[in-house]
């Protein structure tokens, strides 16, 4: 019996897909120092691998990121993305992401925010935070393009900055956002019951630095912000954000309220590439779905109101953010 060209391209086609989507991801793991607070950085880098194992898994702590440590990166010049964890969170708290961008042929750098991560909380409510996250990205940055093994592999002139809450906050700080934090207080007197944000310490900003540089960073030229810190940027501190901007949040985020962040800004924006809202989503469902020991460990942040596909919606965070960083990086 003759065997059509249909009974073949079904299977094989599942088969070549899965192997076109399977490009290795290599990962390393760094230390940064961060001169004008003069910290030290953790930063982990996913990056396409011309040698790594196809699904190759690495454990790190309750997560399993899809790379192999110490792998070889890809021939060629590759776009590079600076990812920011929220507050309180983990460099590889987004590493289905990163693993999303790297098989696409990005560099993705993940720093763990000296001061804000879920092992330091040392510089919660404070500038050397949030106004040093920013320096902390720059530096990281500046680090990577340097580097033995990746400066030979990365185009300097395509460089974008993604980020969650807090970190989706950093990367409108890189795109020129300037924060007013005596917005904090009129805030927490409208919603008392916003503790994640309206702690007794965050009313008042502890000042550090007297004359601290600008946050900035001309070398990104597009930003990927995930339900970001916005309650205390306003139209002028939003004015000089000229690089495109896409916007996500979840319509039921009961830690930064839409109306008083995502959606507020997105009104604001020069330059807004998309605005999307995830229906019925809370804050953390931007976190990569959990593994059954983190969600032992950290309910609160693993578990999603009915209804909601956590890992759908990352199925589509990866493959807008891969389409908005082709379009405005490639």
């Amino acid at each position: 019996m003759a065997i059509t060209r249909y009974t073949l391209s079904f299977p094989l086609l599942l088969l070549l897909n899965n192997a076109l989507h399977a490009q290795p991801v290599g990962l390393r793991v760094l230390e940064v120092k961060e001169p004008i607070t003069d910290t030290i950085v953790p930063v982990a880098v996913m990056y396409p691998s011309s040698d790594a194992k196809p699904y190759a898994e690495t454990q790190q702590g309750p997560y399993s990121l899809a790379a192999q440590r110490g792998a070889a990166i890809a021939a060629g010049k590759h776009p590079l993305i600076l990812l920011s964890h929220g507050s309180g969170g983990s460099m590889f708290g987004h590493h289905d992401l990163a693993a999303s961008l790297a098989r696409h042929g990005y560099v993705v750098a993940m720093p763990e925010h000296a001061g804000d991560s879920f092992r330091d909380r040392s510089g919660f409510a404070t500038d050397r935070v949030l106004l040093g996250r920013a320096w902390q990205a720059s530096a990281v940055i500046s680090a990577v393009l340097v580097d033995a093994q990746f400066m030979q592999h990365i185009d300097a002139t395509r460089i974008g900055a993604a980020g969650f809450s807090a970190g989706g906050y950093t990367a409108l700080l890189l795109l020129g956002a300037k924060p007013d934090f005596s917005r904090f207080r009129p805030f927490c007197e409208k919603y008392p019951k916003t503790p994640e944000i309206c702690d007794h310490t965050t009313r008042t900003i502890r000042i550090t630095l007297p004359d601290p540089p600008p946050t900035a960073d001309a070398r990104i030229r597009a930003g990927f912000a995930m339900a970001p810190l916005s309650l205390i940027l306003d139209a002028d501190g939003l004015k000089d954000v000229r690089s495109p901007v896409f916007l996500y949040t979840g319509a039921k985020d009961p830690v930064l309220i839409p109306a008083e962040n995502a959606n507020r800004i997105s009104k604001l924006l020069p330059n807004l590439y998309r605005y999307r809202e995830v229906e019925g989503a809370g804050h953390y469902v931007f976190l990569a779905p959990c593994s059954a020991e983190l969600a032992l460990e950290a309910p609160s942040i693993c578990t999603d109101p009915r209804g909601v596909d956590r890992a759908a919606i990352h199925r589509q965070i990866a493959e807008d953010a891969v389409k908005f960083f082709d379009g405005t990086l490639k």
